[in-house]
């Protein structure tokens, strides 16, 4: 079973592996659950993640809204980014619920089949994905696209326009979602082997290259030194952003929320405190990975938790205070009182090295991930099914339908995890930052930047810090039998996998090891995900995922004023023993969950401080603008998109001659066509009318296949998928 299954009253699952669906859940709850379980077994791309559940959302949302008279569509008559989707209606239905879960369920089970037939967990997906369907009493091998008089019509027709949508888009899904244009700078840094040699700018990403590399899904791959995800993933069509500044690298030509650059290591031997800092703290931290080292926390809201983001700090030089106040980076004062019962919350003693430790595996999503985004939704089902929750639209009006309140509140959560993926991967791809284990191990082979008087002094080296970050000296263990290792930097930080032989019996604890033998609290056949770090996904997803949830709720507090989450005792961890003691994760609000979740990132050695901030300060822009424009359809009045944009294209599939007829008239058309591969085939050329409603295009020349006919005409662009017999 999946951890994030462990939360507390979060009910039974929907559907079995089989496909069966549990009568207390929505249709929607039961393809949301198929979808994040198709997730877990898919390679874990937190970006192409984010994108299909938005995506799955709007296609829910989209075939639930088609049947409401006051909520207005997204996609369906609409033009979204440039890309239209023709829709005139549908007839009255004899029974709503009905039709609409019929066209939700189609629409959900096109796009899934779609978006997972090339996943390493196909052989398990989609078959559930079809069992799902046939459970649900519908056939799955039915095609018609008669929306209007059909659910499974509109939903195949929303499917298929969702598709075609997804190929232009931005993601360059047709090719594997992979990277156009960039390139890493710096050669590849192979883990197992002391030191960072080859790193050739030290505030730039590099790639790890690993005998075999497995990611956080567990699946492994083939190329042992894994590619940027998403470097390029800027360009990907989005939801509420709205572009804010230029730039040109990396493919990108823009960015959203630019937060301006992070602190660098200058190669001129002028070097940055802020960033020999950060790093340091990083392996600093990691020393507190230890359960026998006799710290106890308070881990309940009442003493954590409760932090105000307008009170965090804004200049780099500021940081430090932040995090090293209290020893653990939550400067919160906890809350005095739990609003819901009136009684205080009642302290949770815990060992420091457990509760980091299960932090860091919890919110890092191990081995049977959901990814980030998916993570919140996890945390959405949670909390709809808590006993206390009554599912009233910001906690206002009449309680919703259960149909009604996961449509919406899965859309206004895709929307918002959509966004931050696209905002924070424009970000890594642009500023291309380093990660702790290239930067720290890069300073410790440099020496200390401490005193120059000293012995391996290098203006580029790591801070020396008594107790934590030391050199070697004669007769130190670190030393070795010849001395090899004299002045080198020693550091007090989690001794790493080489002290994990079996990681059902052991613990690595904390020690004394050699700075260029450090390794980030993870899998060895992991380590760090493959992207840049600037800025943290995890603070963006979770803070964007925060401000929905307080939002959608009416309440920043959980259901009966606390969330929980079990960690049993050495049953949790991963990748050692432990906890040695049942720990349970406890959040007053969501947003005290999304300030753990940032700073478990440090503990877990993926994220310096410079990374987390700017990312909890963006994920707050970001969901407050995706909830405010969800809402803004789910009370809107009709209205008349769908004939003026509508246009017909005939016969398609098509032999020699395509016809387009506009419901306006119009005074010209350019058209051009793009084939599966994203190239054009057809350059952009002004039709011919035979009347001033109907324009033809010559297709003879084509070969056989699926291609976007892309139109400009007096309203704007759309785009439309063409099949050549």
């Amino acid at each position: 079973m999946n951890k994030k299954l462990h939360f507390l009253l979060a009910g039974f699952l929907i559907f079995t592996l089989s496909g069966s669906l549990n009568a207390q859940h929505s249709v929607a709850r039961a393809w949301n659950e198929a979808l994040l379980q198709a997730i877990r077994e898919d390679f874990a791309r937190p970006t192409v993640h984010a994108r299909n559940l938005f995506h799955v959302s709007v296609a829910m949302y989209d075939a639930w809204a088609a049947y409401d008279e006051t909520a207005e569509t997204y996609f369906l008559g609409k033009t979204v980014n440039g890309f239209n989707c023709p829709f005139f209606g549908v007839s009255a239905p004899t029974n709503i619920e009905a039709i609409r879960k019929e066209a939700m369920s189609y629409a959900s089970f096109r796009l899934l089949n779609h978006r997972f037939k090339n996943s390493p967990g196909a052989d398990s997906s989609l078959p559930r994905f079809r069992n799902l369907m046939i459970n649900l009493g519908y056939d799955p091998d039915v095609t018609t696209l008669d929306y209007r008089n059909s659910g499974a019509g509109l939903g195949n027709y929303l499917a298929e326009f969702l598709i075609t949508y997804g190929l232009q888009d931005g993601a360059n899904e047709q090719e594997g979602y992979e990277n156009s244009v960039y390139e890493p700078v710096n050669s590849p840094l192979q883990p197992e082997a002391a030191g960072n040699t080859s790193l050739e700018d030290p505030n730039r990403w590099q790639p790890l290259a690993f005998i075999n590399f497995i990611d956080q899904s567990g699946n492994p791959f083939s190329n042992a030194t894994p590619n940027f995800i998403g470097a390029e993933w800027g360009q990907v069509a989005p939801f509420s952003l709205e572009v804010e500044n230029t730039g040109s690298t990396n493919g990108s030509d823009h960015l959203y929320h630019d937060p301006g650059p992070p602190p660098s290591l200058n190669q001129d031997g002028q070097s940055s405190e802020e960033y020999m800092w950060g790093f340091s703290l990083v392996a600093k931290w990691s020393s507190h990975l230890d359960p026998n080292d006799g710290v106890i926390w308070d881990i309940s809201p009442s003493s954590m938790g409760n932090m105000d983001i307008s009170s965090f700090p804004t200049a780099w030089e500021d940081y430090q205070p932040f995090y090293e106040k209290r020893g653990q980076g939550d400067i919160g004062n906890g809350h005095d009182i739990n609003p819901k019962t009136g009684n205080p919350y009642e302290s949770q003693m815990v060992k420091r090295g457990d509760y980091v430790r299960v932090l860091a595996e919890f919110w890092a999503d191990g081995p049977d991930s959901e990814t980030p985004p998916g993570h919140w939704f996890t945390i959405l089902n949670y909390v709809s099914d808590h006993p206390d929750f009554i599912k009233k639209f910001r906690g206002e009006g009449e309680e919703l339908s259960d149909l009604e309140w996961d449509v919406k509140a899965y859309f206004t959560l895709g929307g918002a995890m959509h966004d931050a993926a696209i905002s924070a991967w424009d970000l890594k791809g642009y500023y291309d930052y380093i990660r702790p284990i290239s930067a720290i191990r890069y300073m410790a082979g440099k020496g200390q930047s401490t005193e120059n008087n000293l012995p391996n002094y290098d203006a580029q080296g790591i801070p020396l810090v008594p107790g934590f970050t030391e050199l070697v000296q004669i007769n130190d263990p670190l030393a070795g039998a010849n001395n090899e290792n004299l002045n080198k930097i020693k550091i007090y930080a989690w001794k790493g996998p080489d002290y994990i032989g079996n990681p059902a019996t052991d613990v690595a604890g904390a020690g004394w090891i050699l700075a260029e033998q450090w390794w980030p609290y993870q899998r060895p056949t992991f380590v760090t995900p493959p992207f840049a770090g600037y800025v943290s996904g995890h603070s963006t997803f979770s803070r964007a995922a925060a401000e929905v949830m307080t939002l959608l709720t009416g309440d920043a507090f959980f259901p009966g004023g606390m969330g929980e989450f079990i960690a049993p005792k050495n049953e949790f961890l991963v990748f050692e023993k432990g906890p040695s003691q049942d720990v349970i994760l406890q959040w007053a609000t969501y947003r005290d969950a999304a300030d753990q979740c940032s700073l478990s990132r440090i503990w877990g050695g993926i994220h310096p401080p410079a990374d987390d901030l700017p990312g909890r300060r963006i994920g707050k822009k970001i969901g407050v603008k995706a909830f405010h424009l969800a809402a803004s359809l789910f009370h809107s009045s009709k209205t008349k998109a769908a004939e003026e944009n509508h246009i017909v294209i005939y016969p398609n599939p098509v032999d020699h001659l395509l016809n387009i007829k506009t419901h306006q008239p119009n005074s010209e058309i350019q058209a051009e066509l793009i084939n599966i591969l994203g190239k054009i085939v057809k350059e952009k050329q002004t039709l011919q009318p035979r009347n001033n409603q109907t324009f033809q295009l010559e297709v003879n020349s084509l070969k056989s296949g699926i291609y976007l006919l892309r139109l400009t005409t007096d309203t704007g662009v759309s785009v439309h998928r063409i099949i050549k017999r």
